[in-house]
């Protein structure tokens, strides 16, 4: 019985292994175009082909399987192709791990084959970063591309729990605002909440301090029409052996002709709003829809409406134009900011 449950085991994580390496193999060929990274994942996988024995398939029980309809929250949905690359991979060392631990029971030459396949996948892994290092501007513009529900953050007790509960529920991008305090508490903040953001594979980005985005290893920054220049924000960026164009760079628009300057200023990005009026901007009058529907016919960069929105209101911005929203209160001062973001991402998705 002992034997057949280590046939079984094999079994499974032979499976794993190879279905996680076609995945990676797909991206090697199609994506990266890198035909040595490609040719080493087919060679892996066919080594594996070679150690899953005809016992070990026989040994398959799939229906009396407990675990099949076990699934986890972070496995419904990818952000973009670099987490399906890192899912796989974290998925491909496991499997190799426990074929490398129970094939030593079967085959100790079963287990160090193993062993040695991890140790290579570690290589591939660390390849395969540097292709990512390298591209990460064009990373981050993918994952600005796809997102929908945009974070600013605004100054609560429990800041970071109250971001990883809109993370949680599904918030792609955040956005760190504080206008006032001590640089070194704004800094630990910063550091803290984008650690948390990457954690949860969103992009991180700092409102108009260029400095402390740099610092704690943001995504980018965002800036208002009366904040620094974006050409001075590149300026920064580019100091140092440092490269701008790896950063994202949104602004805000509170109208059509400042819409125009940051449109001229190739930003990737721009606030639409607000569209109601919000103490978040007190001395700015609401945009309405108007604003909302001008910018869905005369912008083809990435918008976000944002201003006083929240699950209540939302559908109406969405029949005026907007595919993307970014919030404040409606979810820094919510009971359960998870909750809420889910609902927000479910009425945008539908859309």
């Amino acid at each position: 019985m002992s034997q057949q449950i280590i046939y079984r085991i094999l079994d499974a994580n032979l499976d794993r292994a190879r279905e996680a390496l076609r995945t990676i193999e797909e991206w090697c060929r199609f994506g990266l175009e890198e035909v040595n990274l490609c040719d080493r994942c087919k060679q892996m996988r066919q080594e594996l082909a070679q150690w899953h024995r005809i016992e070990f398939r026989r040994a398959r029980n799939t229906p009396d399987d407990p675990a099949t309809g076990l699934s986890h929250a972070n496995e419904v949905s990818r952000a973009d192709v670099q987490a399906v690359i890192r899912a796989n991979m974290g998925r491909l060392q496991e499997a190799l791990r426990v074929l490398e631990e129970y094939g030593k029971v079967v085959d100790p030459n079963f287990g160090e084959a193993m062993k040695q396949m991890r140790y290579r996948v570690y290589t591939l892994e660390s390849q395969l970063l540097k292709h990512e290092e390298n591209n990460i501007g064009e990373i981050r513009r993918q994952k600005l591309q796809a997102a929908s529900l945009y974070l600013v953050t605004m100054p609560v007790d429990n800041i970071a729990s109250v971001v990883e509960s809109a993370l949680q529920g599904g918030v792609q991008i955040v956005q760190y605002r504080q206008k006032d305090g001590e640089d070194g508490t704004r800094y630990a903040i910063a550091q803290q909440l984008c650690e948390i953001c990457h954690k949860y594979d969103a992009l991180f980005l700092v409102n108009d301090r260029v400095d402390i985005a740099i610092a704690v290893g943001a995504d980018g920054i965002h800036v208002g029409q009366t904040d620094l220049p974006v050409s001075a924000v590149r300026q920064i960026l580019n100091a140092n052996g440092g490269d701008a164009s790896q950063y994202i760079i949104g602004q805000s628009t509170t109208n059509p002709h400042e819409l125009e300057i940051a449109l001229n200023n190739q930003v990737d990005y721009v606030g639409v709003g607000p569209v109601h009026a919000t103490p978040t901007k007190p001395n700015k009058a609401a945009s309405g829809h108007e604003y909302v529907n001008y910018a869905a016919e005369n912008i083809k960069i990435p918008w976000f409406a944002i201003g006083g929105l929240d699950e209540h209101n939302l559908e109406e911005a969405i029949a005026a134009g907007a595919k993307r929203v970014a919030v404040v209160r409606a979810l820094m001062q919510a009971e359960h900011p998870d909750l809420v973001a889910k609902q927000m991402r479910s009425h945008l998705f539908r859309k």
